[in-house]
């Protein structure tokens, strides 16, 4: 029987869709809420999406202990979704679950980088820092856990064939900036093709205690690669600027909160290759289209489609 499902950051960019894909997959899901979100139009609009779905909504807070235990005791399985300013907050949903006694899995919120294996710069360096306290938490509270290394989300880098602007919509037509020499090798997956692996690991033994690492072969690309299938698409070859390391790291150091952390994340994946630089240790991690070769993982060629 599938496993109740609990999402705690739900109205968030991936949290979203897990939500979505808790309940495609099988799983009775709920969401926990603040009441105040409902006072945001889109929020409370999103909400009454999950409603539609058969969620069950629970309102509550990772601040407030009560409704989080409260919460937390109906469910099988939590996961996760916080933005990078609550990730320290995760340590009220470990103390939360060793109270509640009756969780079989946390999935805390990782989604990107492995991130005891990183190479990243300051700022985006502190962030991964604090998700490896976390991990290091649940591991101290004997919570079982499955830690979630999904690769860089399509939505955030291909619109921009790998450039800083997370606000382009359609990959450019005309100029495109590569970082380096646009050869280091990232792994870009899917939202939805995340979710749904996920959803396949939250009640397998074979992830209890592991790390699931989300590489099909396919969706390890370069920046290069992304900008020569748009090309071939489009007809057109784009006018390359090419941005050295060095420039790269001196927009950083001068760049606001949040683009010097997203631009951190662009140096870590596309010039230093992070996602890409090391072999699976099989005795803490496995890899998803090795474990489940039914799912039909989105190529990068397959999503540029939709921007044709």
């Amino acid at each position: 029987m599938a496993s109740k499902i609990l999402v705690i950051g739900a109205t968030g960019y991936i949290g979203r869709v897990f939500v979505k894909g808790s309940v495609e997959s099988g799983h009775a899901t709920s969401a926990l809420v603040r009441e105040s979100s409902l006072s945001d139009p889109v929020k409370a609009k999103l909400v009454q999406s999950f409603q539609d779905l058969g969620v069950t909504i629970l309102y509550g807070s990772v601040n407030e202990k009560e409704s989080l235990v409260k919460a937390i005791k109906q469910v099988d399985v939590v996961i996760s979704a916080l933005g990078r300013t609550q990730i320290l907050d995760q340590v009220n949903i470990i103390d939360a679950i060793k109270e509640a006694g009756n969780v079989k899995r946390f999935l805390p919120s990782e989604f990107g980088n492995d991130v005891d294996r990183t190479v990243a710069i300051e700022p985006t360096l502190s962030g991964f820092i604090m998700k490896a306290q976390i991990r290091r938490a649940i591991e101290a509270a004997e919570i079982p856990y499955t830690y979630v290394v999904s690769g860089g989300f399509a939505g955030y880098f291909v619109p921009s064939l790998g450039q800083c602007h997370l606000g382009l919509r359609t990959p450019p037509t005309d100029r495109v900036s590569i970082f380096d020499s646009g050869d280091a090798k990232a792994i870009i997956n899917t939202e939805e093709d995340i979710v749904a692996t996920t959803m396949k690991a939250v009640d397998d033994p074979k992830t209890l205690n592991k790390i699931l690492y989300i590489h099909p072969p396919k969706n390890i690309v370069s920046q290069n690669d992304m900008v020569s299938l748009w090309e071939r698409k489009i007809g057109k070859t784009l006018e390359k600027i090419y941005v050295s390391e060095e420039e790269l790291l001196k927009s950083i150091q001068e760049a606001q909160d949040p683009m010097d952390v997203v631009m951190g994340l662009i140096h870590a994946i596309l010039v230093q290759g992070e996602l890409t630089s090391f072999t699976i240790d099989p005795s803490v991690g496995v890899e998803a289209s090795e474990l489940y070769p039914d799912v039909k993982y989105t190529s990068l060629d397959e999503f540029l489609n939709q921007f044709v």
